[in-house]
């Protein structure tokens, strides 16, 4: 049986930092209150016009170098963000003239904070049965353009980040993505979400939704906490249950970083020691669909993931969406 695997892992973030004191000076917040609550000291944000297709060119370069695989070579392109350069066209098209790939086909999901997990199904599926040889799928995100920074947007403004990662997938004669598991909920679209603009309206956007602040995320924090924990244990339950695997059998689970406060209560919940869960978010932030491979990128360049080891990553984000796969490194 065909199956694929994870040839070559790469990330990039911006160099400018953005810390939980400069935030401060921003708004009414203050480091304590952030790092209480979330577990978040600092974040990367672009410089003014640096668009997500520049951080997933970095990130895919990167990837691909790690993989050992030109960009010649790749047949799918999978880009998951939800902010996109443009409201169309999509970051995998730029990405694909960027790369100076073929005519390949390139696909944009937005998952949100599971991107990730579902564009690794979208691409061992394309490689599973024998359509494509080599898919590259990139996370990348620049949120900061889009945050209110002052004190009415502070809940989410304190969270997110810019970053990108990206991964190389082939074929394998064994497997390398085991089982990836996919979920959703639209009944809770509105308990983390961006209002407009959207086709729901004509105009997409007008000037009183820009003065009510209607372009900025907003999130019911209280609701997206209790389903995030719920679902994230789930989530691991399923995919261990299906491949008949126990936590001791996992090297590294790798959380979407969201925040620490729900990695910690799941970890309990489960019994996942600290030295099984990998986490950057206290200097990444939250950065959606990046922050998995992120964390997974950052683990191969510190030596914490080599090649042998079984993995686990889960994610849990607006839609709800939510997800998890089985993957040996």
């Amino acid at each position: 049986m065909r199956h694929s695997r994870i040839l070559g892992i790469g990330h990039y973030v911006p160099p400018r930092v953005l810390t939980n004191h400069d935030l401060e000076a921003l708004m009414d917040t203050s480091d304590e209150w952030i790092r209480q609550r979330t577990g978040i000291e600092e974040r990367r944000v672009v410089e003014p016009g640096v668009p997500t297709s520049e951080l997933a060119f970095q990130a895919a370069q990167n990837a691909l170098a790690h993989a050992q695989v030109e960009a010649k070579d790749v047949d799918l392109i999978v880009v998951a963000t939800l902010s996109p350069d443009y409201y169309f066209p999509g970051v995998g098209v730029l990405l694909q003239d960027r790369l100076g790939a073929r005519e390949i086909p390139a696909l944009d999901i937005r998952q949100q904070c599971s991107g990730f997990v579902y564009g690794l199904s979208i691409a061992d599926q394309y490689i599973r049965t024998g359509t494509y040889e080599r898919v590259l799928v990139v996370g990348a995100e620049v949120q900061s353009a889009g945050l209110d920074y002052t004190t009415r947007g502070r809940d989410l403004a304190v969270i997110f980040g810019d970053g990108a990662a990206a991964v190389v997938l082939g074929p394998s004669e064994e497997p390398g993505v085991i089982s990836v598991h996919l979920h959703s909920q639209g009944k809770y679209f509105d308990m983390l979400w961006l209002e407009k603009p959207g086709s729901q309206s004509a105009p997409t956007i007008t000037a009183h939704d820009l003065e009510e602040g209607r372009h900025f995320p907003h999130m019911e924090g209280q609701t997206v906490f209790k389903h995030a924990t719920r679902r994230f244990a789930e989530a691991i339950h399923e995919v261990l249950s299906h491949n008949g695997t126990k936590v001791e059998d996992i090297d590294l689970f790798f959380f979407h970083q969201a925040n620490l406060r729900i990695i910690d209560a799941i970890s309990k919940m489960i019994g996942i020691p600290p030295e099984k869960s990998f986490n950057n978010l206290q200097r990444y932030g939250n950065t959606t669909a990046a922050s998995i491979p992120l964390c997974m990128s950052e683990a191969v360049e510190q030596g914490r993931l080599q090649r042998g080891q079984l993995v686990c990553p889960v994610a849990f984000g607006s839609g709800f969406t939510w997800g998890s796969a089985l993957i040996r490194w």
